[in-house]
């Protein structure tokens, strides 16, 4: 009775299995959003108007929080992946709109992983600046400007706010990240890719368009004990790395939504 069992519970296992496979047609598109939710450790923040704490006991508020992210990649559970070239965002805390990344066209299959850059590769930094439209336009940043004019680079990261352990006599700290690896001769690369496993698969069908929310925790820009009282300023490519190397571990999966629509 007991080998009955087993053998009709597997039986049922491989044909739910084989219902939900069934149901993937290669021929099907959706959307697959991703949706960027900011928080200081587990406390959303507006700008401006909390104070938080950092790894080192400093206080700290944020005025302005913004990053690019591009080279997207979704990964099947087959181990193939969808790449989304040519295509960058910039993500600020400032507009809501642009915490929703939506992505076209994805052939129905269940994803696995995300992966992105966290800045604007090399290739596209160095192009004819007529093929750098939209949020890569540098003419379009007005004062929350996102390019270095006299550094020819984007900024791929940038976190201004206020702490009393500043040095400065405005009590402020600003944190510029670039550097894609040099134009004419190699420098600093502060380009950083990150990759996130879905625990909840998005399954994209012809009546689901999945919805991958990812939390991006600031608190980890000083993880490695960057001190605002010891670098209130930082906007060189080398100065940059440490704190490039801490916000590549600011982003996490938090969960996916797969509501039929």
């Amino acid at each position: 009775m007991k080998k009955i069992a087993l053998a009709l519970a597997l039986g049922i296992s491989v044909f739910f299995a084989a219902c939900e496979t069934s149901d993937i047609n290669p021929n099907d598109k959706n959307s697959v959003s991703l949706h960027f939710e900011h928080l200081v450790g587990t406390e959303a923040f507006m700008l401006n108007t909390k104070t938080f704490t950092n790894a080192s006991g400093e206080d700290f508020t944020i005025s302005t929080f913004n990053y690019f992210v591009s080279n997207i990649i979704l990964k099947k559970s087959d181990g193939t992946e969808l790449k989304f070239a040519d295509k960058y965002f910039l993500v600020k805390e400032s507009l809501a709109e642009s915490k929703v990344i939506t992505l076209t066209d994805v052939p129905a299959g269940d994803y696995t992983s995300v992966s992105f850059m966290v800045g604007v590769d090399s290739a596209k930094s160095v192009s004819d600046v007529a093929q750098r439209t939209g949020v890569l336009d540098p003419a379009s940043y007005g004062t929350d400007n996102m390019y270095w004019s006299w550094n020819s680079g984007y900024i791929f990261f940038k976190m201004e706010g206020k702490s009393t352990k500043s040095t400065n006599a405005a009590k402020d700290y600003k944190f510029h990240i670039g550097g894609f690896g040099g134009m004419s001769a190699k420098t600093v690369n502060n380009l950083r890719t990150v990759t996130l496993s879905m625990a909840d698969l998005a399954k994209v069908r012809k009546n689901i368009a999945p919805e991958v929310h990812l939390t991006v925790d600031a608190r980890k820009v000083f993880k490695t004990s960057l001190k605002i009282a010891e670098s209130n300023t930082i906007m060189s490519p080398t100065l940059g790395v440490a704190v490039a190397n801490n916000y590549k571990d600011m982003f996490a999966v938090e969960h996916v939504h797969n509501d039929e629509m």
